[in-house]
């Protein structure tokens, strides 16, 4: 009995490649592009941006469910996410200035 592929996932299995011998890869060689220092500057300030929305959004649940003092230990121990909870509201430190 032949079985014919249902998706082209399936047919693509036997179109993979093999890996390469250890003694064919060359070590020096550039796994993946090298970035410029602006594209990697961008990279660290989306990632910065993205703890701090993470950050965020941790104090607003825990702040939602009561627990200040909770959210207030929680930023205290985290200062690069740039927030700090008084009275239960959520404030960022560039705002305090």
């Amino acid at each position: 009995m032949r079985y014919t592929a249902v998706n082209s996932e399936s047919a693509e299995i036997g179109k993979r490649k093999k890996m390469k011998k250890i003694g064919n890869i060359d070590p020096f060689a550039s796994g993946r592009p090298h970035l410029s220092d602006e594209e990697r500057e961008k990279l660290r300030q989306a990632k910065y941006q993205q703890q701090k929305e993470d950050g965020y959004q941790k104090l607003v649940e825990l702040c939602r469910i009561g627990e200040y003092e909770a959210a207030r230990h929680l930023a205290n121990r985290n200062p690069h996410w740039g927030y700090q909870v008084i009275d239960g509201e959520i404030i960022e430190l560039n705002d305090l200035h």
